[in-house]
């Protein structure tokens, strides 16, 4: 049995990685949880049967020795968190996003060593994007032309009572960064690697640190060209990603998660997905569990994972420098590797 562990035992523990793992009961036990939280630690063994509960992740690593730790805590804390379980020997599935910026990210890589740390895109698990993960494989749509990426969602003033939100040093940014970045994600699995951005980010109405609203233009390495809309103010809330491909248009449409009826094409005869999967973190966690057995490294860890956060980089400093954003210029010497307001205020 795999031994597993969560850490931070908030709604996204409860509603998405426990019954995930209950699908994957036959092999995956899970042995503790933490939070810094007492109570509500307590209060979740209690629900999910699990054994050990603890207040502090250096002990909880020491005494249990985890194979794999969910981090489901806030974003300011996955840096230190990841690096401590990989260092203890656990691998690691971490919620998005992944980190604060790509130096913290890339001193994640630099601590994997036999062991390794994958993020939380599960929309690129589901059977709607293996589907057409294989279209393109096969060249059966034509070269990729044109991508849509709209996540217009809504998050009211209350959201935002929690203290780490919407603050540039606990959550990293706004909704580019924590609302936006599965349907990115999702487009740049498809598009593949970008090659320039041009964007505007900006506070429209919440009182918040980071942007609420931000639009951007990108040109991919292949040629082709996307827009991308990331909103946290949409009373109407969608999920939606258009790809004009030379030979079909595929379109879904969507909120939280997807599946096969969520999807369209211009070509019908092509769109026939073997399996119904939807675009869950139990999808993922099947994919990584089988990566774990095999010893091999996962889907969206290292760079894999790395290519999502560089592109939320790039948006953010073209957004607040004003000028066209090239991947190649986001070194580490680039204000923007450190931090992903640059070091300023919006």
């Amino acid at each position: 049995m795999i031994r597993v562990a969560i850490a931070g035992t908030g709604s996204i523990a409860a509603a998405c990685h426990m019954p995930a793992l209950a699908a994957e009961r036959h092999r995956a036990q899970v042995v503790a949880a933490v939070d810094v939280d007492s109570v509500r630690v307590k209060a979740f063994c209690g629900e999910h049967g699990i054994p050990q509960a603890y207040t502090d992740l250096g002990e909880m690593l020491a005494r249990e020795r985890p194979d794999l730790v969910h981090i489901c805590t806030p974003p300011h804390a996955h840096a230190r968190q990841v690096v401590d379980c990989l260092k203890a020997g656990a691998w690691v599935w971490c919620e998005k996003p992944p980190c604060l910026s790509l130096a913290e990210h890339d001193r994640i890589t630099a601590a994997e060593s036999g062991t390794f740390a994958a993020v939380v895109f599960q929309h690129r698990f589901g059977s709607g994007a293996r589907h057409l993960r294989r279209l393109l494989e096969t060249g059966e749509l034509g070269r990729p032309m044109v991508a849509l990426c709209v996540t217009a969602w809504y998050r009211d003033h209350s959201y935002y009572s929690a203290p780490w939100r919407g603050r540039w040093d606990t959550e990293g940014g706004g909704p580019t960064m924590g609302h936006g970045i599965h349907q990115m994600d999702l487009m740049l699995s498809m598009f593949g690697d970008w090659e320039e951005i041009r964007a505007m980010a900006r506070r429209v109405d919440r009182s918040i640190e980071t942007e609420d609203v931000s639009v951007a233009s990108v040109r991919f390495a292949n040629g082709a060209m996307g827009s991308v809309l990331n909103s946290v103010l949409s009373p109407r809330e969608e999920s939606y990603l258009r790809f004009d491909f030379a030979r079909a248009t595929v379109e879904l449409r969507h909120l939280y998660g997807y599946h096969n009826d969520d999807w369209t094409c211009s070509r019908p005869d092509l769109w026939q997905p073997p399996d119904d999967v939807p675009s869950s973190h139990a999808a993922q966690l099947s994919a990584l569990l089988d990566s774990f057995e095999r010893g091999e490294r996962p889907a969206l860890s290292g760079k894999d994972s790395r290519t999502t956060l560089e592109f939320v980089t790039g948006l953010y400093a073209a957004a607040f420098t004003g000028r066209p954003v090239r991947r190649s210029d986001l070194t580490m010497d680039h204000p923007f590797y450190h931090r992903l307001d640059g070091g300023t205020a919006l």
